[in-house]
């Protein structure tokens, strides 16, 4: 399976439309999508755009680890949901971003589009390149993140 890779610059025109990367266009009709979900990610100054059978995903794990009952959790779903939005390409394979989505993430006419696999983001390249990390950290942070994922396997191994 394909999958969404690589950071590509895009521009908005006047009215907030933006093409989607033909890259990432490709991928989203293998993966039969004709609708993605955009929601301003939790933690960072961007927007997550999630191609439908991913969406559906991540919203059911979401659900199944909340409480129906729980008025705190009924908020966190309420809120999460509310904050995505199912979009529509146009025939040309542009999305129109809401003036709020924008403002959200500070865009201006120039965007960032990067790839997360199942899914893709949209940040202000301004703002992408100061949350970036530098090599040598993300390099230390992967092979920890890596060890310790590899450490349960060698201990299984050796018992």
């Amino acid at each position: 399976m394909n999958t969404f890779i690589g950071n590509i610059e895009a521009r908005l025109d006047g009215k907030g439309r933006v093409f989607v990367p033909a890259s990432y266009r490709k991928i989203l009709a293998e993966m039969g999508s004709t609708q993605i979900v955009m929601r301003r990610d939790t933690d960072n100054e961007c927007v997550i755009f999630y191609p439908e059978h991913v969406w559906h995903k991540k919203v059911s794990e979401l659900r199944e680890a909340l409480d129906e009952w729980d008025p705190e959790d009924q908020m966190i779903l309420m809120q999460f949901m509310s904050e995505a939005e199912m979009l529509d390409m146009d025939s040309q394979g542009r999305v129109l971003l809401q003036k709020r989505t924008l403002e959200m993430i500070d865009a201006q006419q120039d965007i960032l589009f990067v790839g997360m696999l199942d899914r893709f983001a949209i940040w202000n390249p301004t703002v992408f390149a100061e949350k970036q990390m530098p090599q040598k950290d993300l390099a230390e942070r992967i092979r920890i993140r890596m060890k310790s994922k590899a450490q349960p396997r060698q201990k299984e191994l050796t018992t």
